[in-house]
């Protein structure tokens, strides 16, 4: 940001677990913090100091996820092979995923981009949004317990993630 001349505060953050390479039950990760006060840095790392680190595994993983293959070494090609098949299996499930959702009447999704998450929005009948009401429960968080208790299909509402119902 620094070099567009913006000055925000940012923090990025990658994980082995959550990272294109999906490497599931890994614990590593590291962030950057750009632009914060010197004392919210200070209580950041504070704070980051008194939990546990990552084991072992974790932290070759994350070596490996920060260094990967350089080109000419004896791997590279392979590495680039194997990121460009895994980034194109998951554009195609994504595509998969936001398709199925919009073939279906009454729900609507975005393309899913940047993340292994689809937001499909869900059209609901004004007669479960005013049993919704009646009960005191926001609309979606009502449908994702009627699914969950008539079909044994557990969701997690949209308004968990700030969306509005």
């Amino acid at each position: 940001m620094h070099e567009l001349g913006i000055r925000l505060e940012l923090v990025s953050m990658m994980s082995a677990s959550k990272g294109f390479m999906g490497e599931c039950g890994l614990r590593g990760g590291y962030l950057e913090i750009t632009n914060f006060d010197a004392q919210v840095k200070a209580m950041f790392l504070k704070m980051l100091s008194a939990r546990l680190c990552s084991s072992i595994l974790g932290q070759i993983a994350m070596d490996c996820v920060v260094k990967p293959p350089a080109i000419g070494s004896p791997s590279y090609e392979r590495f680039i092979k194997e990121k460009e098949e895994v980034l194109e299996s998951l554009r195609l499930r994504a595509k998969l995923t936001a398709d199925t959702f919009n073939s279906i009447p009454g729900i609507v999704s975005n393309p899913v981009a940047g993340a292994m998450y689809a937001f499909p929005r869900i059209v609901l009948p004004e007669k479960a949004i005013k049993a919704a009401e009646e009960r005191g429960q926001k609309a979606d968080f009502f449908y994702a317990m009627t699914l969950l208790e008539k079909a044994g299909i557990c969701v997690v509402p949209g308004s968990g993630f700030g969306q509005i119902p």
